[in-house]
């Protein structure tokens, strides 16, 4: 399966509690964090909640 590499360039601070909670389910939390997830809809559905707040870098 391809692999996708989301970059947090948003901070958690005064976000609501469900924002921070999607950022830690995809492996994030600290600013300029990069992570290599798997391609599915799943990881793209929380992509697409936090727009302002994570970057696909590559994939």
């Amino acid at each position: 399966m391809a692999k996708i590499k989301i970059k947090q360039i948003g901070s958690p601070i005064r976000r609501p509690e469900s924002q921070k909670k999607i950022l830690i389910g995809l492996g994030l939390g600290k600013m300029n964090r990069v992570v290599e997830l798997e391609d599915t809809a799943e990881v793209r559905g929380a992509i697409r909640k936090l727009p302002h707040m994570v970057q696909v870098v590559e994939g």
